[in-house]
């Protein structure tokens, strides 16, 4: 079947709903001292009861912790929590979605490899493809998103993996991923896909074939704006792969993190079909309005993907990116006329957040440069939150009356 299947029909392997097993997946029935919550095991090493024990361990005979940057017991659980949410066999988690990145790409190349990226990822994964793995005697060809013949095109018998965003950052553009994955296999590459706008309730991308799964759970999964985290998901065999180099690498996510990611992930069905459906409404109101130039968003039928996204997605996100009329002097004042939506550069969690790409993230490029991106004068993010689609609506409209 192509499409993915509707987040509240998806169960697991003991017939929960999604929304059960973000409250429950990976959790013990019985926890310590009675907690219903799971523990903040708060602690950098873990002690050894005698020499027996250590031997034991070291010989491969008991599965325990040893040293926080090698595990911690709440970060177990919440690989095994987001394990089940995505349907993968296994989980590391990263002190941010970056660290996920770097280190799962450092893990599946070697010196003389090369690998695929397309354009529209984000700016940071690119920076890093196309400057720093130059180190390593690691090729980069960056492919413009939805060229899929210049995709194939651009495999060497060296290319080790390609590499997207589904839905991308800030055009919201959808990847076909059984279109993916077909060039992929005929060429025998990895396929690695951020699906961090999507989440497990919109986009399951192992489902269609997709090696590994990365996202930053930053944004939707923990959902409050208060923490870090990243995770990257798939085969054990591969998986296995990234988290010995995580040990290495460092980029460990603390115990108490872990536990607010857990607490976000209890509600983040609620909250991502909140998101869903408020993005929606506040996408059909922009695209009707007479000062606005275009709207983007992955399920409105003007979005040049629409057809993909409504088969292998069952919701179209949280985030609308649309163009105001007119110039960068009064998308400035449109911005500073907000008084609900926060301004500021990430998105995901329950407070709505606006930005300008031009004034936040490109801000050290030229004009010029930018606008060869797409990053226009007059373009703007929305990563709704929780509030009721007429407050959003409501805030939007009063910046747009001063255009």
């Amino acid at each position: 079947m192509r499409k993915t299947a509707k987040g509240k029909e998806r169960r697991g392997g003991r017939g929960l709903s999604m929304s059960a097993r973000a409250v429950h997946a990976g959790e013990p029935r019985k926890r310590y001292a009675d907690s219903i919550t799971t523990p903040i095991v708060q602690t950098s090493t873990f002690v050894f009861a005698d020499s027996r024990e250590i031997e034991r361990y070291t010989r491969g005979g008991k599965q325990r912790y040893e040293y926080g940057r090698y595990g911690n017991p709440t970060a177990t659980i919440a690989e095994r929590r987001l394990a089940d949410l995505e349907g993968a066999e296994d989980c590391v988690v990263f002190s941010s979605g970056m660290s996920a990145i770097t280190t799962t790409i450092l893990s599946l190349v070697q010196s003389g490899d090369h690998i695929v990226i397309t354009d529209d990822s984000y700016k940071k994964t690119l920076e890093f493809c196309r400057s720093y793995l130059k180190q390593f005697g690691i090729g980069c060809t960056i492919v413009p998103f939805g060229d899929y013949a210049g995709l194939e095109k651009a495999i060497r018998k060296n290319t080790r993996f390609i590499f997207s965003e589904s839905p991308t950052n800030p055009y919201l553009n959808i990847f076909d991923l059984v279109k993916l994955k077909g060039i992929a296999r005929r060429h025998g590459v990895l396929t690695l896909i951020d699906s961090t706008f999507a989440t497990p309730l919109n986009q399951r991308p192992l489902e269609f074939g997709i090696d590994l799964v990365l996202h930053s759970c930053t944004k939707y999964l923990a959902g409050h704006n208060d923490i870090l985290a990243g995770a990257v998901l798939g085969r054990t065999e591969l998986v296995s792969r990234i988290r010995d180099l995580h040990k290495s690498m460092g980029g460990t996510i603390d115990p108490h993190c872990c536990y607010l990611l857990l607490r976000g992930m209890k509600t983040f069905p609620l909250r991502v079909a909140k998101q869903n459906e408020t993005a929606l409404k506040v996408a059909r109101y922009l695209e009707g309005h007479r000062k606005i130039r275009r709207v983007y968003y992955p399920f409105l039928e003007s979005h040049p993907h629409y057809a993909v996204a409504k088969s292998q997605m069952s919701g179209g996100g949280g985030v609308v990116t649309f163009e105001t009329k007119g110039t960068l002097r009064a998308a400035k004042r449109f911005l500073d006329a907000l008084r609900l939506c926060y301004i500021g550069p990430s998105l995901g969690g329950v407070e709505t957040l606006i930005t300008h790409p031009a004034l936040v993230s490109y801000y050290d490029y030229s004009r010029k440069e930018r606008y060869e991106l797409g990053i226009t004068d007059t373009l703007f993010r929305l990563a709704v939150g929780i509030e009721d689609a007429e407050d959003i609506i409501a805030d939007l409209e009063r910046g747009l009356r001063k255009l």
